[in-house]
C-alpha cells in the first residue's frame, strides 16, 4: 500500500500551506511554563544560601532539587489520573494555585522540611500542569502543528534558563533566598486569574476515561518515544550538568565569565527548540535522527578538544541547539501516538525527561569521581546519546508500516490513502 501523490494538491495541510498562526492560548501556557521552569532551576543557584539559612549542609540542600524531580517523576502522572475526569481549566486553575501555595510554604520556612514539603507540592502542581497544559495547547494547535505548539511550551522553560533564573538567582542573593519564592508566589496567582479569564471553557475533561488512558500506552511506538526522550535528555545532562568544572578546570575559564557560557547554552536551546518545533511536524525523523548524531558528535568533540575556553565555550553552545532540538517533537509524537486529549501519556512524557535528567546528571557524576576525570560525563553523553539512535531507528523504520493514519510522521502521510 502506498501514498498517492495526485490528489494531495487539493489536500495538503494547512500548516504545509501556510504556517497559519498558533491560537493565543498556547503562547498563555508558554508564559506559564516560563514560571515553572524558573522555579525548577533557581534553587541550584542559591544551595549556599539555603543551607546558611536552615542550617543544613550544601549537599543536603540539594535535596531541594532531588525532592522537585521525584515529585515531578511520581506525581505527574498520579495527579493526571486524578484529575482525569475534572475540566481541564478548573484543572489548570488549581494547579496553579497549589503551586503558589507551594512557594507560600516555602517563603514561610523556618525548618528544612517544611521546605521539602513546599517543594513537593510545586513539584506536583508543576507536573499536573505540563499533563493538561501540553493537552489543551496540542489540541487548540491542531494535530499537524503539535510540535510548533510544544516548542512554545518548551521555549518557556528555555527562556527560563536564560533570564528567569538569572533574576531568581540575584534576587535571593540580594534579599534572602526567599524572595524569589514570593515573586514566583504572586505571578502564580496572577496566572491564575488570566487563565480563568482567558482559557476557553470547552476545554473539558470528561472525554476520557482511565482506561481509555491505559489503552493509548500499549502502543510499543509510545514506548520507544518515551526511552529516546530519556536517552537524549540522559546524554545532554551528564555533561551539562558538570559544564562549571569542564569549563574552570579544563578550559581554563575564569569562574565568573562562566554564566555567560552557560547563557549562550540557553541562547542555543532556544534557538533549537524553534527550529525544531518549526520543522519537526513536516518530517519529524528526518530531523530528530540527525540532531541525535549531532549531538553525539558535538559530546565527542567536548571529550576531545574542549581544552581550550573558546572551542570549550563554542561547543557548549552548539550542544544547547543540538542536544534540544528533539524535545518537542518527540513530545509532538506522544500526541499523534497516544491520540489528542489524553493526559496520562502526557503525563508520562514529562516523567521521563526527569528520569533522563536524573539519570545523566547521576551518571555523570560517576564518570567524573572515575578514573576518566573531566572527560568522563562528556564520554558518557556519546555513549548515551548514541543508545538514544536505536529507538529512533525503530520509530523512523516504522513509520509507514503504523495502521493509524495519525501515528504517521509527515504531512504526505497524512494524505488519504488510495490503492
Amino acid at each position: 500500500m502506498a501514498t498517492t501523490t495526485t490528489s494531495t494538491p487539493t489536500k495538503t495541510p494547512p500548516a504545509a500551506a501556510a504556517s497559519p498562526k498558533l491560537p493565543p492560548v498556547v503562547w498563555l501556557l508558554g508564559a506559564v511554563a516560563f514560571l515553572m521552569g524558573t522555579t525548577e532551576l533557581v534553587v541550584a543557584g542559591l544551595l549556599p544560601e539555603i543551607s546558611a539559612a536552615l542550617d543544613v549542609s550544601v549537599a543536603s540542600a540539594g535535596l531541594m532539587i532531588t525532592v522537585f524531580a521525584v515529585g515531578m517523576m511520581v506525581g505527574a502522572p498520579l495527579m493526571a489520573m486524578a484529575t482525569l475526569r475534572l475540566p481541564r481549566r478548573s484543572t489548570l486553575i488549581a494547579a496553579l494555585l497549589v503551586f503558589a501555595a507551594g512557594h507560600i510554604v516555602g517563603g514561610l520556612s523556618t525548618s528544612f522540611a517544611l521546605a521539602l514539603v513546599g517543594r513537593f507540592a510545586s513539584a506536583l502542581a508543576t507536573g499536573t500542569f505540563w499533563a493538561v497544559g501540553a493537552v489543551v495547547a496540542t489540541a487548540a494547535a491542531g494535530q499537524a502543528a503539535s510540535s510548533r505548539a510544544m516548542s512554545v511550551m518548551i521555549g518557556g522553560v528555555t527562556l527560563a534558563n536564560i533570564i528567569g533564573v538569572p533574576l531568581g538567582t540575584a534576587g535571593g542573593q540580594a534579599l534572602g533566598w526567599q524572595g524569589p519564592f514570593w515573586v514566583l508566589a504572586v505571578l502564580a496567582l496572577a496566572a491564575t486569574v488570566v487563565i480563568a479569564r482567558r482559557l476557553p471553557a470547552d476545554h473539558g475533561g470528561g472525554d476520557s476515561s482511565l482506561r481509555d488512558e491505559l489503552t493509548a500506552l500499549k502502543h510499543p511506538r509510545l514506548w520507544l518515544v518515551y526511552l529516546a526522550i530519556a536517552l537524549l535528555q540522559a546524554g545532554v545532562l551528564a555533561t551539562y550538568s558538570y559544564v562549571a568544572p569542564l569549563l574552570t578546570e579544563r578550559a581554563g575559564l575564569p569562574a565568573a565569565v562562566v554564566p555567560l557560557a552557560m547563557l549562550g547554552y540557553g541562547a542555543g536551546a532556544l534557538a533549537g527548540t524553534t527550529f525544531g518545533g518549526r520543522r519537526g511536524d513536516k518530517n519529524p525523523w528526518g530531523i530528530v535522527i540527525p540532531a541525535a548524531v549531532l549531538t553525539a558528535a558535538l559530546l565527542a568533540a567536548i571529550s576531545l578538544w574542549a581544552t581550550n575556553s573558546i572551542v570549550a565555550s563554542a561547543l557548549i553552545v552548539l550542544l544547547g541547539f543540538a542536544g534540544i532540538i528533539g524535545n518537542p517533537i518527540l513530545v509532538g509524537q506522544v500526541v499523534r501516538i497516544a491520540g489528542a486529549g489524553r493526559s496520562l501519556p502526557m503525563a508520562l512524557a514529562t516523567s521521563w525527561f526527569n528520569v533522563g535528567i536524573a539519570a545523566g546528571s547521576w551518571i555523570g557524576g560517576l564518570a567524573l569521581n572515575s578514573g576518566l576525570g573531566l572527560r568522563g560525563p562528556s564520554l558518557t553523553g556519546v555513549v548515551l546519546a548514541l543508545f538514544a539512535l536505536l529507538p529512533l531507528g525503530f520509530l523512523a523504520a516504522s513509520q509507514r508500516t503504523v495502521a493509524a493514519s495519525t501515528d504517521t510522521a509527515s504531512y504526505e502521510d497524512l494524505a488519504p490513502r488510495t490503492q
